[in-house]
């Protein structure tokens, strides 16, 4: 059982759903539906906030960088699972899994950060309506929205800079379709306990932090709405707010699943159906979660169909 770093040339080969090969063929006919439905939902909510004047507000911009965010963060791993499922090529060079860890953390992390962001929006909406375009100014949402790109790149940098000094033993075979952190740590041939404890608090500053803020901002949100005397306005706030809610609750509670159990108890079988629901499921829900409950939206959406048929 020899140990390998960055110069281990054959790279790793990628179980993924090896193990149940009567599924792949159920998985791949799945994803090749739900993917492209993924990469229209947020190209339509991105064209849609681009066109329509109504849409070009402080929430749509943070949607926006959602959707693109979304597009990206699944793009990361599903081309190469869809490969995976339909060839027989399953390997990934050592580069290749380093550059496809950094992305896809780099990208998760921006995605934390963002939703915060997000959340602090509706907290200015709904608890200081009357001051909230003097506090959201342009210039502050695009200040915002570079520091959850950035603060998601460094936070990314710093575990894949840990994960690339540690020495891995055993057979090159991941237990996954992408290379992810916990599979990775799994492979470790020493004493990994004082780099595992750096790098979970690296976790637990980039997701518990910014759920509890999130948490936070909601329980604020939530009194708000209750002294709101007109029903109709606490359905309006409830509708911009729930949607954001829904989307925290599925990306923060899968995100809890994967990178905050300890090592020992996790499970990569488990883990790799998580893995599915968070980078297909979820940036495919987005869009409808925010459509479907966005009258906005759905309206800017009829006004295009509408120009489409009349140009026809």
């Amino acid at each position: 059982m020899g140990g390998f770093n960055t110069s281990y040339r054959d790279g790793f080969i990628l179980v993924g759903f090896s193990d149940w090969p009567q599924l792949e063929l159920a998985l791949f006919i799945f994803i090749s539906i739900f993917y492209p439905l993924t990469l229209f939902g947020n190209i339509t909510i991105i064209t849609l906030s681009r066109l329509d004047l109504r849409l070009q507000t402080p929430m749509y911009f943070f949607l926006c960088n959602l959707s693109f965010l979304d597009l990206c963060f699944t793009t990361s791993t599903v081309p190469q699972l869809l490969i995976n499922l339909h060839g027989s090529d399953r390997t990934i060079t050592y580069g290749g899994c380093v550059a496809q860890l950094f992305i896809f953390l780099a990208l998760g992390s921006t995605e934390c950060v963002l939703l915060v962001v997000m959340a602090f929006d509706r907290y200015a909406a709904v608890c200081q309506p009357l001051h909230y375009t003097t506090i959201m100014h342009p210039r502050l949402c695009q200040t915002l929205a570079a520091i959850s790109w950035v603060g998601g790149f460094m936070n990314s940098a710093v575990q894949t800079g840990l994960m690339m000094a540690m020495p891995l033993c055993g057979l090159h075979h991941l237990n996954h379709f992408f290379c992810e952190m916990p599979v990775l740590l799994k492979m470790a041939c020493e004493d990994i306990q004082g780099t595992e404890v750096k790098m979970f608090v690296a976790r637990v500053i980039i997701v518990m932090l910014p759920a509890a803020l999130i948490l936070g901002s909601y329980v604020h949100i939530a009194q708000a709405v209750l002294r709101v005397k007109s029903v109709a306005g606490r359905r309006k706030a409830f509708g911009t707010c729930g949607s954001h809610l829904l989307v925290v609750f599925l990306f923060y509670g899968s995100a809890i699943y994967t990178y905050l159990q300890p090592m020992h108890s996790y499970s990569p079988s488990e883990g790799k159906f998580v893995a599915l629901f968070y980078t297909i499921i979820t940036p495919m829900l987005n869009p409808l979660i925010y459509t479907l409950r966005n009258k906005d939206v759905k309206g800017a959406l009829k006004k295009i169909v509408r120009k489409g048929r009349d140009s026809v």
